[in-house]
């Protein structure tokens, strides 16, 4: 079964707007990846401050494959979103976590 890679991003109040914004412009980035699976940016309702960024993956070696390749290539100013004349944009996250997990069941709605 699937993997699935949970990115825990500790974002202020303050850079809410500026993390959502960099997802969007970059929405489509992950998904041509060879075994991606799923992404979801989940925003924090009450009593925290953490986005959780959900990915799921055929495999554990299609995620690394990404890590390696584009997600590498975006975060080091290859990718959209990096500022003019080369500069890289100030991180929105003040930390993160990665977290990850097998899938061991799953389940949909019936007739689905």
């Amino acid at each position: 079964m699937s993997v699935v890679k949970i990115n825990v991003l500790t974002v202020p109040a303050e850079q809410r707007e500026v993390l959502e914004k960099r997802f969007a412009s970059r929405a489509h980035a992950v998904e041509n990846s060879d075994g991606f699976e799923w992404f979801e940016l989940l925003r924090p309702v009450e009593g925290t401050d953490q986005y959780l960024v959900y990915t799921r993956w055929r495999d554990e070696e299609s995620f690394q494959a990404w890590m390696e390749g584009p997600m590498k290539a975006a975060h080091q100013g290859g990718g959209a979103g990096g500022g003019e004349g080369g500069e890289r944009p100030k991180p929105a996250a003040s930390g993160s976590t990665l977290w990850s997990f097998d899938v061991v069941q799953q389940a949909g709605p019936k007739g689905a």
